[in-house]
Formats: structure tokens, C-alpha cells, sequence
């Protein structure tokens, strides 16, 4: 956009200032136009508000209590809805709600799950914040919501003003899917966008960031004459990230190793490590059903491969963060940066760096399929040696690259069983895939490259999702084959802290008794001492026939319905593409037998279930 250029003759500026102003505004994004003009705007409402303009005056300046100019006055009632699965949506929200509140703003902030959705036509400022689940499908507690507004009965929106923050995760197909839905969807019902979607990837920070300040802007210019003045405080750092002091997502805590053990017995083709780490001196705490954060480092055999591959030197310095800080490159492909991943627009950034003719056909849009095959198959070693890539300069290759993820687990202990510790179940991922060994980034450092004694980044991801219900004496049903048993181990041990009287069922299922049976000894003596009221397993590989956790459940159907009329909570974590698929139709299945439900009824009552929190799940 062109830019008038400001002159002592053409602006109320003196010649210092306009010289300022000229080099300042070119180098601006729409993003920070966008927030300056609200900034602006709320500022000169709340002055305009303070001034009482002299009687007769001949400026015209604006008494208390005026508008200036900017228009009908827009309602300053916010409502904040968020639908998450791990924590991350709600999180914001969060913060964006008390940032709204700073500036004056009266805010509803509500999960999906409890918003009562005919009160939707009386709202004039939405913000929906929404992370996409699995293959593009909305999170559990936003798909009540999610299919009401997608019915006919959604009524019109004609005086609504919206705008939607969605995360994803760019190296799944369906990126932020439930998010563009939600924009799409508010926009037929006639909402009028307040401010662009914003898509993030895993690193959500400075997008979010970004959105919020468009946000506080668009609205400050409709409320500028009451709300405070955006620009204040609502800078990225102080919008998104905790204060340095407080551990957490953007600052971790270096967490020391106590033990690091295999579960596994002699034989097992499966090592599962469990983990146990010291916060002492963090502060950090959380409940069971939260996640401990992990930030891993790569295999360092990967990386040299890479560096070897590309002609690079591992000594060079190359930019980490925005703001120039550097490290070499090989720290900065251990630590920083992942390589193990491919995603789409990777793909597309190197098709137009390099202009190569194979990359560009791979992602002609007829090859879907064979593109899908390859991001899930391959790492960016392969990429850089099936295309040929050597020759890009290591600065510019890196400046490409996602910043690597942490890795998130289900804690397995309690913090009052466990004061200032933390422990977690992971399952070594090691396969051979194109004639090369692969590994699970976090889960192979784990196993083979961390010993007590050693440090870990970490920090607590809240899941409000995956809770013990308030009552103890409600029944409580798991179910976790493999390692998704870790936040029952954790449920179990707060309940024989706090002395909890409710019935406890779990479903646990793996390989082998003899070398899988993982916290074999620790379930046996709360069986006996009835913390543990029942157990089922299932050893898929001692029996001709493989036997899971969902034939178990319908085994036990009567029992199990039975406990689901005396009000009991399903809990399910693990593995989310099969096994949580089966078990949800595992339990229909047993509505359908036990309760005499049509399958259209059964459907409707494990929504039910969902809505009022008795069906929580955890899966991956």
C-alpha cells in the first residue's frame, strides 16, 4: 500500500516527527497498522471522554460521554468460547479474557461443552478459539456446539461480529479444519468478520499472539469511546506468554531425572520407560488427567546425516529466533528445530526456493494421495536426498523449519502421592522404514540418552477436559490399553490419598501378561486394598485369537451398564485413530444390547455423556 509521505506542510507534525513517522510506517505490517489504528482510536475516545470542551469553542471538541467520529457505538459485551482438547484453546481464552477485562470489556468466557446455544442470536461480539481433533474433527467438547451451529436449527447472526483463532498442526492433512469451519459457518449465518482467522501451527505463540492484538484493536474502534487504551500493555509478550518468573509452555523448567526404568519384561519385543522427574523449586503443579511438556532433542546420528547430506558445516551459526539469537547449526538441528516431520507448506516454501520440477510435481494437486503417502512416511533427510536438494545455504534452509514441538504425556502420579515430582509412562518408538532405522524423537532420547541425574525442559499442560469427577463417591470406569493406563495410575493414587469411596473399574489391555503387564504389582495391591474395585485385561497376543480391551467391555456388558445407570464416569486414553473408535462403539453397542437403545439413541446418549462430562477422553 502506498504510504502518503508527511511533511511539516501537509500534517500537524514538526519536522523531527514526520521524519520519524516516515520511517516507521512503510516498515509496518496490515497486522501492526491494523493494531496501531485501535490503539489510536481507544486512545483518543478515552481523552475525548475526559475533556469538557469550552462553551461556544470553535475546534467542536468532543464533550464527556461523546463519540469521536468513529461511528455507532458497538456493544463492549465480549463472549470468549473455546474448544480444546488439551488445554492450549483454553489457555488462551483465558488470557484473552483478561486482557478484554483490562480494557474495559465485559467478558463471558465458556468452554463449548457448557455454552447453552440459543443464547448465540442474542451475542454481538464472538471470539471463537478452537483446536482441530484427529482428521480434521472438532474436540470433544465442541461438538455439540459444532453440529448445532451446523444445523437448521442455527438461527441468523445478522448483528453478530466474529473472529476465529484456530489451532492445528500443519503436518496433518485437515490443518485447522474445525477452526475454518467455524469461520466459514458464522459468516453463512451473516456474521461480519471483526477480524481475520488466524491458523497456527504447533509454535502458537506469535500468531496468537497476532490475533489478539487484531482483535483488541477492531473492537477498541467500535468501544473506543469507553474501553482503555489497547496499546498499552497488550504487547505479544504480555498477551500470551506467562511472566518469565512462572514456568511454563514458553519457559520451561529444567527438570532434574530421578529414575528411569523399563517396564517391560526380559523378552518383550516393547520397552516402555517410566519416568520420574523432581520439580522442586519450580512451583509447577497439577492435577491428574494433566500432561507433563516435554521439549526433546533430535537424534544426534539424524542430524549429522543431515549436516552430511547437505555439505553444511555443523560450526556454522545460524538464527534461531526471530529477534537474531544464533546458535551452531548442529545445536540448532538437535534443539531447536524439527526435522523429522514433513508438512505441506514445507514443501511448497522449497518448491519455490529451489524452483525443482520433482517437488512441484509432487504437489501437483492429482497427486494428493501420493503426497499424503510420503509426508507420512518420510523425514527431511529423505526429502533433501530424493529431491536434491544440497546446495541451499544452511541460513536460509533452517529459516524454513518449524520450531520442534514438545512432546506431551499423560502424567502417571499424583502430586499429593508424590509432593514436587512428576512421573510419566513412554513407549520407545524404534522401526525400519526405506532402508533406514527410525526413531520416536522424545521416546528414544528417553530410553537411551537420559539417566538420572540428568536435565529435562518441561512444563504442565492443563487439561481441564480429563478430571476426576467433584463427587468421590461416583463410580469410575478407565479405560487405557498400553501406556494410555498412565493417568489412571495417577487417578488411583489421588484417590488413596484423599480416601475416596466411589466404586473403581479399569480396562487395561497389552501384548503379554508375562512381559507387558505394565504397574502389574501396583494394581494388585489396590485391588486388595479396594482403592481398585474391579480390574478386566486383555493380552492380545497370549490367546489364538486376539482378544482387546472393547471385547473385555462387551464381555462385562450387563456390569458395565449397570455402573453407567448408577451414574459412573467413562474415562478412555490412548491410541485415537483404532482403539478409541472401538470403544466408543463398544459402548453403544452395549446401550444398544443392555439398555434396548436404537443405534440413533445410543448415539445421542454418549453425546449426552460428553456434554455432562461422564465421557472423558484423552487420545492421541
Amino acid at each position: 500500500m502506498d504510504m502518503l509521505e508527511f511533511q511539516v506542510t501537509n500534517s500537524p507534525f514538526n519536522q523531527e516527527q514526520a521524519e520519524l513517522l516516515n520511517r516507521l510506517l512503510p516498515s509496518l505490517t496490515d497486522t501492526q497498522r491494523l493494531w496501531l489504528s485501535g490503539y489510536l482510536a481507544a486512545v483518543q475516545g478515552t481523552a475525548a471522554a475526559a475533556i469538557s470542551a469550552p462553551a461556544g469553542g470553535a475546534q467542536g471538541l468532543a464533550t464527556a460521554g461523546s463519540t469521536v467520529d468513529s461511528g455507532p457505538v458497538v456493544s463492549k459485551e465480549v463472549t470468549v468460547l473455546f474448544g480444546s482438547q488439551t488445554g492450549n484453546s483454553s489457555g488462551l481464552a483465558k488470557k484473552l479474557g483478561k486482557r478484554l477485562e483490562e480494557q474495559g470489556f465485559q467478558v463471558t468466557l465458556s468452554s463449548m461443552g457448557d455454552f447453552k446455544p440459543n443464547t448465540l442470536k442474542k451475542i454481538e461480539n464472538l471470539l471463537v478459539l478452537v483446536s482441530t481433533h484427529g482428521e480434521g474433527e472438532p474436540p470433544d467438547s465442541a461438538i455439540a456446539f459444532y453440529e448445532f451451529l451446523h444445523s437448521k436449527r442455527a438461527p441468523q447472526l445478522d448483528n453478530l461480529r466474529y473472529s476465529v483463532l484456530a489451532l492445528g498442526d500443519t503436518s496433518y492433512e485437515f490443518f485447522c479444519q474445525t477452526g475454518k469451519d467455524f469461520d466459514k459457518r458464522l459468516a453463512e449465518l451473516g456474521g461480519k468478520e471483526l477480524a481475520p482467522r488466524v491458523d497456527c501451527d504447533v509454535d502458537f505463540a506469535e500468531p496468537a499472539s497476532e490475533w489478539m492484538n487484531q482483535v483488541l484493536g477492531a473492537l477498541a474502534q467500535g468501544a473506543g469511546n469507553g474501553a482503555g487504551a489497547v496499546g498499552s500493555s497488550a504487547t505479544p509478550s504480555s498477551v500470551v506468554c506467562e511472566a518469565e518468573s512462572e514456568y511454563s509452555r514458553s519457559n520451561p523448567f529444567q527438570a532434574e531425572v530421578l529414575e528411569n526404568l523399563n517396564l517391560n519384561g526380559r523378552g518383550s519385543d516393547r520397552e516402555t520407560r517410566h519416568v520420574e522427574i523432581s520439580l522442586e523449586g519450580s512451583n509447577l503443579q497439577y492435577e491428574p488427567g494433566d500432561s507433563l511438556g516435554i521439549y526433546p532433542e533430535n537424534h544426534p546420528r539424524l542430524a549429522d546425516e543431515l549436516i552430511e547430506a547437505m555439505g553444511w558445516d555443523g560450526n556454522e551459526s545460524v538464527s534461531v529466533y526471530k529477534q537474531g539469537e544464533t546458535r551452531s547449526l548442529r545445536e540448532a538441528l538437535l534443539r531447536y528445530f524439527e526435522i523429522t516431520v514433513l508438512t505441506k507448506p514445507l514443501l511448497k516454501q522449497l518448491a519455490e526456493l529451489t524452483g525443482n520440477s520433482g517437488l512441484k510435481d509432487l504437489l501437483d494437486p492429482s497427486k494428493t494421495e501420493e503426497l499424503r503417502t510420503y509426508l507420512s512416511e518420510r523425514d527431511l533427510l529423505d526429502l533433501v536426498q530424493d529431491y536434491s536438494l544440497k546446495g541451499i545455504p544452511a541460513g536460509q534452509f533452517v529459516s524454513l523449519l518449524r520450531k520442534i514441538p514438545p512432546r506431551l504425556y499423560s502424567i502417571a502420579s499424583s502430586l499429593k502421592a508424590s509432593p514436587d515430582e512428576v512421573h510419566v509412562t513412554v513407549r520407545a518408538v524404534r522401526y525400519e522404514s526405506n532402508g533406514r532405522n527410525r526413531y520416536g524423537v522424545c521416546s528414544v532420547q528417553l530410553a537411551d540418552r537420559i539417566q538420572p541425574g540428568d536435565s529435562l525442559p518441561v512444563f504442565i499442560q492443563h487439561n481441564p477436559n480429563f478430571k476426576l469427577p467433584d463427587n468421590p463417591e461416583t463410580p469410575v470406569i478407565m479405560i487405557g490399553p498400553g501406556t494410555g493406563v498412565a493417568p489412571f495410575r495417577a487417578f488411583l493414587s489421588e484417590r488413596e490419598e484423599t480416601g475416596a469411596q466411589g466404586k473403581t473399574w479399569l480396562f487395561y489391555g497389552d501384548q503379554h501378561f508375562s512381559t507387558d503387564f505394565l504397574y502389574q504389582v501396583e494394581w494388585q495391591r489396590w485391588l486388595k486394598e479396594g482403592v481398585l474395585t474391579r480390574m478386566d485385561v486383555a493380552f492380545s497376543r497370549d490367546t489364538e485369537q486376539k482378544v482387546y480391551v472393547q471385547h473385555r467391555m462387551l464381555e462385562k456388558s450387563r456390569e458395565l451398564y449397570e455402573w453407567l445407570q448408577e451414574g459412573a464416569v467413562i474415562y478412555v486414553c490412548g491410541d485415537e485413530k483404532k482403539m478409541a473408535h472401538d470403544v466408543h462403539a463398544a459402548l453403544a453397542t452395549i446401550l444398544e444390547q443392555e439398555g434396548r437403545f436404537s443405534p440413533e439413541e445410543a448415539s445421542e446418549y454418549l453425546t449426552r455423556m460428553q456434554q455432562q462430562k461422564r465421557y472423558q477422553r484423552d487420545v492421541y
